[in-house]
């Protein structure tokens, strides 16, 4: 299933992958972490309280869809972990017994291009 970029989903445990996708909240944090935010600022922009927010990272982390990038301090001087996601696109194969995933992974270069926009 390789091709143009994509990857076959092999190395993703696509139960994982489906189990996250399928909670609230779950793809907005993904699309709201395409360049890198901490559990608070993903909580804020979502309008989704943190505790929930916290929860669905671990699941998306856990799944491989979104990764820790790094520490930074906060306003208030904590140090806070911030998140970016792993794949920009994942397609769904449901016709054999299993589902299928493949996944676009993000280049360090399209990384890099965000955060110059950010």
């Amino acid at each position: 299933m390789a091709r143009g970029g994509w990857t076959d989903g092999q190395d993703v445990d696509s139960r994982a992958v489906l189990s996250a996708l399928g909670n609230k909240y779950s793809a907005e944090i993904l699309c709201a972490a395409g360049t890198p935010k901490s559990a608070q600022a993903l909580s804020e922009d979502i309008e989704i309280p943190i505790a929930t927010c916290y929860r669905r990272i671990e699941e998306l982390v856990d799944a491989g869809l979104l990764e820790c990038e790094g520490r930074q301090l906060s306003e208030e001087g904590r140090r806070t972990n911030i998140y970016r996601r792993t794949v920009d696109e994942l397609e769904i194969d449901f016709g054999d017994e299993q589902p299928r995933l493949a996944h676009k992974r993000r280049t360090e270069a399209k990384n890099r291009l965000e955060e110059q926009r950010g």
